[in-house]
């Protein structure tokens, strides 16, 4: 998702997508393994 959003900004120059990009940035920071333990949940619910 950083990937497409700094892709876009890159072309278009957009503030908004920039802002948008950065609080990304700041959210996969904070927590960058909770999509894998999401996944992992997914994978192997706990009954």
């Amino acid at each position: 998702m950083l990937d497409f959003t700094w892709k876009v900004f890159s072309q278009t120059g957009s503030i908004d997508t920039y802002l948008l990009f950065k609080e990304l940035e700041k959210a996969n920071h904070e927590m960058p393994n909770a999509q894998d333990e999401e996944l992992a949940d997914i994978d192997y619910p706990i009954s």
